[in-house]
């Protein structure tokens, strides 16, 4: 039905209006008054009376008083102090009426999950987002038919756990399980489906559904996407997954770099399809692609959310990646192209001034479009060599161009070497290849990508070895630690207790 299609293109073009409007206000006046709106619904909250919103409401410098008023807040403080209580079932503690929600995060940063609250206005934020997202289609040459084609979205199950008063899941599922009406006709895998709690289940029964579906966007983290649609084409013996979802033109990706996962995705496809960022954390819908020449992600000024910037340097972080007291923040008017910063914000589901522990950059300023780069945590610098996940990712993304070679997953970590150190890398790939030769083209890359790298290549790094494991170990591993499926990642480096986790499965499977 043709027809249908036009009809959706167009409404499409219509909801799409505003956001190109918005383009002509400048960010931080869009950021002010959504900093306005935040303080004023949340005044007559616990949070909101201890730290006199109403009078920070009526200055005249109503940015520079928040910041001067309210502390930085890292997850631990946030929780001991305020969402503790929103979890025992007390209501507008740092936003009004009671928390239904809550998100377990995927768990990159530290071994366990966190609890991240989410309120009806911010589920309310992340569909308006979402619809504004998929609007942007219409900004591409797609045929008629695209438009009335199914989206599969991979997450986690949309049965949450219901703990006394409240219940608790992914994100993902909590989304998913409130989409709206007019959504449900276009959404895959399904109620049924999504609710299923088992990874190995539900990958099943998508896998099995398959071929009834018509397929034209799919959106999920890479590493299970990879998965699934390696399993499709595998059962039910086609070439491609085009043989099944010839209308498949988009695959939206989050949570990692996609770069060191495109070659092995090139390969699934018999044509080329958009590969399109989205930014959807525990803490709101941060940022998307919403322009096809455009390689970063729009921030979403007027969403919910007000954000801030530490720039991520030796003078506001310690050496472990810890914010320290009076480091320099920053407002959307204030950032340029060329720093690293880690990102603050304030939200509709009452987090303040708080610390998500993602690292970003401008690609342009003027547009207000980031590129993630990494974690406040997830940086390896053991001695001085400032390795960020950037580094990180873009070096393997290298190797695996200069060796032809697919890697499904990879990780990095500091060890001892004498009285000096080395580094040492997982990687997980099943292709023939040597580890010296991998660890050979890692090392180039990183030295030309990182000057601190390079001389300390020379002086305290004395060695860099390279360990291939197949990569059903680092799906295993996910899975024996409850973090299989869903929004899930496997950290890219690993220090602490979750290294030497790491190290004593490795060695129970004799690796």
């Amino acid at each position: 039905m043709p027809l249908l299609g036009t009809l959706i293109k167009k409404a499409y073009q219509i909801k799409d209006r505003p956001a190109l409007r918005e383009a002509k206000v400048s960010p931080i006046e869009i950021q002010y008054k959504e900093l306005k709106k935040l303080l004023s619904k949340a005044e007559i909250t616990a949070f909101g009376e201890h730290y006199h919103f109403s009078k920070i409401l009526h200055s005249k410098q109503t940015i520079q008083d928040f910041q001067n008023t309210i502390p930085v807040f890292d997850y631990s403080k946030m929780f001991q102090a305020w969402w503790y209580r929103s979890l025992n079932g007390e209501a507008y503690v740092s936003w009004p009426g009671k928390v239904k929600y809550f998100a377990l995060t995927s768990g990159t940063s530290e071994a366990s999950s966190k609890q991240i609250p989410v309120t009806g206005d911010m589920l309310k934020s992340i569909k308006k987002a979402s619809l504004r997202q998929l609007v942007s289609a219409s900004r591409y040459d797609f045929p008629i038919e695209f438009f009335q084609k199914g989206i599969l979205m991979i997450g986690g199950s949309t049965h949450l756990n219901l703990n006394g008063s409240y219940l608790e899941g992914d994100l993902s599922g909590i989304s998913a399980g409130n989409i709206p009406f007019w959504f449900q006709h276009f959404y895959k895998p399904g109620r049924r489906i999504s609710k299923e709690r088992d990874w190995a289940t539900k990958l099943d029964e998508i896998v099995k559904s398959a071929p009834k579906w018509d397929i034209g966007v799919i959106v999920g983290v890479p590493a299970w996407i990879q998965i699934i649609l390696e399993r499709i084409i595998e059962t039910h013996k086609l070439n491609s997954i085009h043989d099944i979802w010839p209308n498949l033109n988009v695959y939206v990706h989050s949570g990692v770099a996609f770069a060191p996962y495109k070659k092995s995705f090139d390969k699934l496809f018999a044509r080329p399809i958009i590969y399109n960022e989205s930014y959807l954390a525990s803490e709101g819908y941060i940022a998307y692609q919403n322009q096809p020449e455009d390689l970063g992600m729009k921030l979403i000024l007027d969403n919910g959310i007000f954000y801030e910037f530490v720039p991520f340097n030796d003078q506001n972080f310690d050496d472990e990646g810890n914010i320290n007291a009076n480091a320099k923040v920053l407002h959307i008017g204030q950032v340029n192209d060329k720093e690293e910063y880690a990102l603050l914000l304030s939200n509709n589901s009452g987090a303040w001034r708080y610390l998500i522990g993602d690292t970003v950059k401008f690609n342009s300023v003027e547009k207000s479009q980031i590129i993630i780069t990494g974690r406040t945590k997830h940086f390896l610098s053991i001695c001085g060599e400032h390795l960020s996940m950037d580094n990180i990712n873009r070096a393997m993304e290298l190797t695996q161009q200069d060796l032809d070679i697919e890697v499904g997953e990879f990780t990095v970590m500091g060890v001892e070497h004498g009285s000096l150190w080395a580094h040492e890398w997982h990687v997980g790939t099943d292709c023939q290849v040597e580890p010296k030769v991998i660890k050979e083209a890692l090392d180039n890359h990183l030295n030309t990508l990182n000057d601190d790298y390079r001389v300390e290549r020379m002086e305290a790094i004395k060695d860099v070895t390279v360990k291939i494991i197949p990569t059903q170990i680092f799906a295993k591993w996910m899975k024996i630690n409850g973090k299989e499926g869903g929004a899930n990642k496997f950290p890219r480096v690993l220090k602490n207790k979750i290294k030497t986790d790491w190290l004593e499965f490795l060695k129970q499977e004799g690796y």
